[in-house]
């Protein structure tokens, strides 16, 4: 009882800690929740031209319904949920960092640069550096989500677990496995420097005169349209960023971001690095405004502590 009371001070007393606890129970519910949309949009993804599927015998996938219908069918509730573990494992501290570097980032460049906290360029500031922070801290276990997302009787990889896929990648491609895809990660920063900004705007201009706080609705209007806007936006480094992850056996089709993109460009065309925009809207809008929305409700559980 005594180390809980401890705890309760300490939480009362730590805005990092509560920003970590929300962060990370945020990106666990959410990523539970939206796990088969992930998964078909990583397919989606992957998937090169055309011509190169059907000598192997399958078939490319088509569509949200479509490739959520043969994935049941095929593999059933199991494939839908294929990647969840180093999903959750990756979104926990993903979302904990990201939450903790960027409101701690927020009072430093603001008290540095002698601007507000509500300034556009200190949201800026403060969105790419602990987009930086996660990305690289993370990345590991994204390299890993995506590869199960993917694997089938196709890959040349056939994972058990997480930790299995940790100890074979180590083996087989070292250090440096586990940070392909990192690159486009980085370059994705833009992304959350769209987002959280626009967030941050749009909470201001949905709050009520009378200086109550934000409801539920205005949460979830300001966090859907600010994703929707980001993930447009910056959609085409997530298609490269899973094409290098997904590369394990030499020689490499993709040698960089450059050559990737030049690469898709020419066998498939621009529209390549839209492949699964739709899922990926139907996803991650409802699941931003989900993870923003338990962050927000779960601070403010936190602080009537």
């Amino acid at each position: 009882m005594e180390s809980w009371n401890n705890f309760q001070i300490h939480l009362r007393n730590s805005d990092n800690l509560k920003n970590t606890i929300a962060g990370a129970g945020a990106g666990c519910v959410t990523s539970i929740l939206t796990c088969p949309l992930d998964v078909v949009k990583t397919r989606l993804q992957n998937q090169g031209h055309r011509i190169t599927e059907p000598k192997l015998g399958h078939k490319n996938y088509k569509g949200t319904a479509g490739t959520l219908t043969r994935i049941w069918a095929e593999e059933g509730i199991r494939g839908l949920y294929r990647g969840l573990g180093p999903t959750i494992y990756g979104y926990l501290p993903t979302w904990a960092i990201y939450f903790s570097v960027y409101d701690h980032l927020k009072i430093v460049v603001a008290n540095k640069s002698n601007r507000s906290q509500d300034n556009v360029l200190v949201h800026i500031a403060s969105a790419m550096g602990a987009g930086a922070a996660s990305s690289i801290l993370t990345n590991p276990l994204w390299v890993i989500k995506t590869r199960f997302m993917t694997q089938s009787e196709r890959t040349a990889y056939h994972y058990r677990n997480t930790f299995d896929a940790f100890a074979t990648i180590w083996k087989h491609e070292g250090l440096r496995g586990f940070y392909k895809g990192l690159t486009p990660s980085l370059l994705g920063i833009v992304h959350v420097a769209v987002q959280f900004p626009l967030y941050e705007k749009l909470k201001i201009s949905l709050r009520p005169e009378n200086g109550e706080p934000l409801g539920t609705t205005s949460i979830l209007i300001a966090s859907s349209a600010s994703k929707m806007a980001a993930s447009i936006v910056t959609y085409p480094h997530e298609v490269i960023r899973t094409r290098l992850q997904n590369q394990t056996v030499p020689p490499y089709k993709y040698l960089g971001v450059t050559h990737a993109i030049s690469t898709i460009n020419r066998e498939e065309g621009w529209t390549a690095f839209y492949k699964g925009m739709p899922t990926n809207l139907f996803r991650t809008v409802p699941a931003s405004a989900l993870t923003i929305l338990t962050y927000e409700l779960i601070i403010k559980k936190l602080n009537q502590l």
